[in-house]
Order: C-alpha cells, then structure tokens, then sequence
C-alpha cells in the first residue's frame, strides 16, 4: 500500500509540475463511428434489445474485426460517465452509450464483443437513456441482463467470460448495478474500474453504507481492475476499512486527466490492463460467477 500511495503522490507532483496528461503519449487507436445498420464484424451499431422500443432506449454493439459464426468471445459490458461534462484540460464526457472508448482500448477491435450499455430512465413520453446518473435502477438492470443473454445467444458471446466495465459514472456503476443483487451479481468473470469506485465516497442513490457493503460482499472474491488519475487511495482506503477480501488490482494513472481517452493511446498502462484482461479471461470462472456458485 505504501509503494502504491508513494506511486500516486509522485504522479500528483509531476504532473503539476509538467501538465502532463494523456495526450502526451501515442495515439494509435480511432474508434469506429457508430452506424445505424446492421451487426458485421468490425461496425459499431445502434441495437435496442428485444422488449424495449428504440430509438430512446439503445445500446452500442461491436463486433471485433476477426469475428466468426460459431466462435465463443470474452464479452465487454461498458456503461458511460455521466454527460455532460468538460473540464478545463479539454477532457469531455457527453454521458452517451456512442461515448464508451474503454471496450475498443482494450481490445484494439479484436477478439472480443463489446456493448455499450445505457442507464435508463423514465419520462413522461416513456424510457430514454439517461445521460446523468442512475435513471429507473430496475429498469436499467432488467435491460442489461436482457442484453448481456442476447449477445451470448446471438453474437458469440461468452457467458463464463463476461466483464463489466466503466469510466467514472460507469466506474462506480460496476458495483452499483453490477452488483446491485444477487441474480445480476453472477453474469460477471471480472469488474474494470476507471476513475471513480462505489463507497470510496457518498454518491447520489447508493443506499448509504450499508447497502454499499452488501454489494461489495456480492463480488465473493472475483478480480477487480481500480484505475485513477494520480492516486487510487480513497478507494484503497475505503476498500481496506471493509474486511472484505478480494483480487483488486490499484493502478495511480500518472496524469490528472478526468478522462477515458488513454486506452487509445500505446502507454504501459493499457498494456497493463490488456494483460489482466487477457489473464482474467483465461482464468478459471471464480465462486460467485453465472458458472461457479452463488452470490447473495
């Protein structure tokens, strides 16, 4: 913990010292615009899942660029930060599924499908992704783990290999619906976490302490990748103060950019994260997974 804290201290005052941020460092990935048509390998698409009425309601899906008929892929499940949102440094977020870059950063558009998925919410015309915080919570979960059953059965998808993952909103999100009961807790072989973690603070609609608990004591162990910029100590420290146990990996990005973006760019810290992903996926299922046992 200390070398990790240490790590994230130095980030902090190098980064002040120079404004170093991720654009600094190689752009070697353009993720593919979003088309209205149909489901081939390499498009991004607009889909809404059966049950539900599009446009309002819609995921992204991609297929990877080598996908074939009767091939089983590691699935990414990505939910958006909340839009709109800029900061001073350039760094966007429009709170939109078209917005997710983290599925394409760590695949590189190969050997794994990817969806985008929104927060839904309720309005006086019916459902509408919500661009800022939770929505219809219940809604949001029926419409997940409806999506994540269509993309096994349709696309290739594989149900001992399916990842939740997110960027800030999308971050806490892993654990805030991911884990929010216990039906929806087993879809999930491993949780990517990038700036910002369920309990490392008080969040509009989490339920207080003791709900956050209860969610993490859902994770039963399975791995956790927690990234943020400059140091990952609230939610270390967060973490610790829990007793519960878990394979969390913490890595302190060395930049202070509020921002998804740096999984386009050829830095060590994506090779990282290829590399757990990639282990991750190759891992066993874990207790507590749709294939190993049960969550409560």
């Amino acid at each position: 913990m200390k070398t990790l804290l240490l790590v994230g201290l130095t980030g902090l005052v190098g980064a002040l010292a120079k404004g170093a941020d991720w654009r600094a460092t190689p752009r070697d990935l353009t993720v593919p615009e979003v088309r209205n048509t149909e489901p081939a390998p390499g498009r991004r698409v607009i889909r809404t899942t059966t049950g539900w009425t599009g446009p309002e309601v819609h995921h992204v899906l991609h297929l990877p660029e080598d996908w074939r008929t009767g091939t089983r892929y590691p699935v990414i499940i990505e939910y958006p930060g909340n839009g709109p949102y800029a900061d001073a440094r350039g760094d966007t977020c429009d709170g939109s599924v078209e917005g997710c870059i983290l599925g394409y950063g760590i695949s590189g558009g190969r050997g794994v499908v990817w969806a985008s998925l929104p927060f839904i919410e309720r309005t006086e015309g019916g459902l509408r992704n919500a661009a800022k915080w939770w929505g219809d919570v219940t809604e949001t979960k029926r419409y997940c783990q409806a999506t994540v059953r269509d993309v096994c059965s349709r696309f290739g998808g594989d149900p001992e290999r399916v990842f939740i993952a997110g960027f800030s909103r999308g971050a806490i999100a892993c654990n805030f619906i991911g884990l929010h009961d216990a039906e929806i807790a087993t879809l999930w072989r491993g949780f990517i976490c990038h700036s910002h973690y369920d309990g490392s603070r008080r969040w509009p609609g989490d339920g207080g302490e003791s709900a956050v608990l209860e969610r993490l004591q859902r994770l039963n162990g399975r791995p956790q990748w927690i990234s943020h910029e400059l140091t990952t100590e609230a939610a270390e420290k967060w973490l610790r103060s829990t007793g519960v146990q878990a394979d969390w990996t913490f890595v302190a990005m060395p930049f202070p950019n509020h921002s998804a973006a740096w999984v386009l760019h050829d830095m060590a810290e994506r090779r990282r994260l290829r590399e757990w992903f990639a282990r991750v996926a190759a891992e066993p299922a874990a207790a507590g997974t749709a294939n190993g046992s049960t969550a409560k």
